[in-house]
């Protein structure tokens, strides 16, 4: 067990956040962050990289992320604090490495509402009718009814949480019943272990290669620790949000991802028009159009309110750690007296996420493809950080000769974490490491030279 004594104030800190969360609303908050129907988004580029085997790919990204979702919750019943990885090494380990940590998770908070704007665009133009709206018209309304609902308060993302996830189950259940039907009534068209194992495809770089990619739906669980000073009954309720979503979300994922390329077998590049919407391919073939419309609506509304609206909550949970830790501008950490929201960071993150956004779909080529591999070397890095957090301060710095908690699970969730991020990209590991440097040199200048050290005394 971890120290259930642990509170804010015992760390420095002020309890300034509102306690309203418990452990079922933790797991949805989970949820609608990954998204149970996220490979809509993403299905027709983890087939292609994965040459069919979608739902191998996304059960080897389940198993890594469960060992780490059980250092979340080690780190949580010790530290209660926002800021996840970044409070976490920064106690555990010290201030440069947890710096960096949080700067690392920050590439990937920062960009992911950036990502999810841009996917339910492209989900919502699929719709016909509405391919003639602007993008910019649907990225300002779903940036501006995520910061109204996050600055008013969590219990007011919480509510809306419960009804998206209710909704995105029951799209989930609409598609699971038309492919079922498909495939039982179809002839030529059978269950088969393909998506799972296909061994005249197998190689391993090359499902890594797909896993790296679809680790991106389940980056997200990670954002429950930042609601650390949010939450109620309890210091190790974090943890148990974080393994239960990553597990329920885990069977979403491969429930659905089996079934589409059962539907729709893997025959080499020409299997879709077009790899964006692939998704929406196979379920307008499982059940018509209509079940089309409800899938690609469904990803649109999905990412652009439901998934943003967590996301920005996240990020701006971290940002308002750190500017509190005097590791970025201290007016990102200012509380809304009324409501207990960061709310300076939210609008930070709002206005942040506006110009990216406009700027990747005007200006950047394959946005999606590129924006979701830097993604997830930031999240990644991060995971890679944590397990090796819990490994140091458990079983080095503390002694406590738990083997199989504070050495065998991080151990393995280090291993796994470790080989898909070697499996990611040139391209994003080049990117990556740059933000690496430049955080370093953030570092070095605020804390060394300009002295804007962390203070953990009472204001």
């Amino acid at each position: 067990m971890g120290n259930n004594n642990t509170t804010v104030e015992s760390l420095g800190y002020k309890q300034e956040l509102k306690r309203a969360l418990t452990v079922p609303d933790l797991v949805c908050y989970g949820l609608i962050f990954m998204v149970p129907i996220a490979p809509f988004g993403i299905y027709g580029t983890v087939m292609s990289i994965s040459q069919g085997m979608v739902a191998l790919a996304y059960s080897i990204g389940l198993v890594g992320m469960v060992f780490t979702a059980f250092s979340y919750w080690r780190m949580a019943e010790e530290f209660p604090i926002s800021g996840s990885v970044y409070g976490y090494a920064t106690k555990a380990i010290g201030k440069p490495v947890g710096f960096m940590s949080g700067w690392a998770i920050l590439l990937d908070y920062l960009l992911v509402p950036t990502l999810l704007y841009i996917v339910a665009a492209s989900a919502l133009s699929a719709i016909p009718g509405l391919d003639v709206v602007p993008v910019w018209v649907w990225v300002l309304a779903f940036i501006g009814i995520n910061t109204v609902i996050n600055v008013v308060g969590i219990e007011w993302t919480n509510r809306f949480n419960w009804i998206m996830l209710i909704l995105e189950i029951i799209v989930f259940l609409v598609f699971c019943v038309a492919a079922v039907h498909y495939i039982v009534t179809t002839p030529g068209v059978d269950f088969t272990l393909k998506p799972i194992f296909d061994g005249d495809h197998f190689n391993m770089q090359v499902v890594m290669g797909a896993v790296s990619v679809c680790v991106l739906s389940f980056l997200g669980f990670d954002g429950i620790s930042t609601l650390a000073e949010e939450t109620k009954g309890g210091a190790d309720s974090v943890g148990k949000g974080c393994v239960w979503a990553i597990i329920v979300v885990g069977i979403f994922f491969v429930v659905q991802t089996y079934l589409a390329a059962c539907v729709m077998p893997w025959n080499g590049e020409g299997t879709f028009e077009n790899v964006d919407n692939a998704f929406y391919e196979v379920a307008n073939m499982a059940g018509g159009a209509k079940v089309m419309v409800i899938c690609a609506a469904a990803t649109g509304f999905s990412w652009g309110i439901a998934d943003c609206m967590v996301a920005q909550a996240a990020i701006s949970r971290i940002i308002f750690s750190m500017a509190r830790d005097r590791m970025l501008p201290r007016v990102l950490a200012k509380v809304a007296p009324k409501f207990q929201t960061p709310y300076v960071a939210t609008i930070f993150i709002a206005v942040l996420s506006l110009v990216l956004t406009i700027g990747s779909i005007y200006l950047l080529p394959s946005a999606i493809n590129a924006i979701s591999v830097v993604i997830n070397f930031g999240g990644l890095s991060a995971f890679i950080i944590l397990n090796f957090t819990v490994i140091y301060y458990f079983w080095f710095k503390k002694k406590t000769g738990k083997v199989w908690k504070h050495l065998i699970l991080p151990a393995i969730g280090f291993l796994i974490i470790a080989y898909i991020w070697t499996s990611l990209s040139s391209y994003a590991l080049t990117l990556g490491l740059s933000w690496l440097v430049i955080g370093a040199v953030f570092y070095f200048v605020n804390v060394k030279i300009l002295k804007n050290d962390v203070k953990l005394e009472l204001e």
